[in-house]
């Protein structure tokens, strides 16, 4: 079984209100943490750092980083 993770900004002064992952071989997946039991939206291995880098701006001229709909 794999482990939860927590990000680092869910905090007593955040709230403890954020999301968690966990890597998998073939994926990584990601849950609300107030909802743990809910639904994970996952991303194929490889392709949730690209994805990452895209939300933080890193990746000018792209919207998702290869992520296409």
């Amino acid at each position: 079984m794999n482990t939860w993770r927590k990000s680092s900004y869910s905090g007593p002064g955040d709230g403890n209100e954020c999301v968690e992952i966990a890597n998998f071989p073939t994926h990584t997946a990601v849950r609300d943490s107030k909802a743990p039991a809910g639904a994970t939206l996952t991303f194929p291995a490889g392709a949730f750092n690209p994805f990452l880098e895209a939300l933080k701006g890193r990746t000018p001229g792209t919207d998702l980083a290869g992520f296409d709909d």
